[in-house]
């Protein structure tokens, strides 16, 4: 007897054989879609692929080298700035126009009051964290200088980077005239 005439024989036995080759299929289905999918990856790869890879991925991003006691080792370039020659050019209407992003925080007035930051009517020339009644960062009274025109350059540029842990949240002035403005707009007061 072969194997037709027994599933004809066992009308039970016909059943069980076409579940089983129905699950074949199926089963045969998904290799064949796996095998579809990995060939076509491969194929995508070897068309797309780059032929040279670049020699850095990514952004290089420069990162100052530090010394053994924390202080920088690499060279850094300051823009040279002629302090005199700005402020001989500088006036008193364009500083109070760039002032005005000051007074959310200062006074510019004789016996203003303080705000957020100090009054600062008479600071240039003044000693750095004097005026009474407010309460300066620590940062700031170690420094204990005169504010001549350099510290307020210094200052007014890049605050933090002048004293570190000041109070004074501002990022600075960018353009080297329009501090000199300001400070000749204080000087005014």
């Amino acid at each position: 007897m072969g194997l037709y005439t027994r599933v004809i024989e066992n009308k039970f036995a016909g059943t069980i054989l076409m579940k089983d080759l129905e699950n074949n299929k199926i089963l045969a289905s998904i290799i064949v879609a796996g095998l579809i999918a990995l060939i076509c990856g491969k194929i995508a790869n070897g068309l797309y692929h780059p032929v040279t890879e670049p020699e850095k991925r990514g952004f290089q991003v420069e990162v100052a080298q530090v010394g053994a006691e924390g202080e920088e080792a690499t060279e850094t370039v300051e823009e040279v700035i002629d302090i005199p020659a700005l402020m001989a050019a500088a006036s008193v209407e364009e500083g109070q126009k760039v002032f005005k992003q000051c007074v959310s925080c200062h006074t510019p007035e004789q016996g203003g009051a303080h705000k957020l930051g100090p009054n600062l009517a008479g600071v240039v020339n003044a000693k750095q964290a004097s005026k009474d009644g407010y309460s300066y960062s620590d940062s700031l009274k170690e420094i204990g200088k005169t504010w001549t025109y350099d510290e307020l350059f210094a200052f007014l540029k890049k605050p933090r980077k002048y004293a570190s842990g000041t109070k004074m949240s501002f990022a600075g002035i960018k353009k080297p005239e329009q501090i000199a403005n300001v400070i000749k707009y204080m000087e005014s007061n």
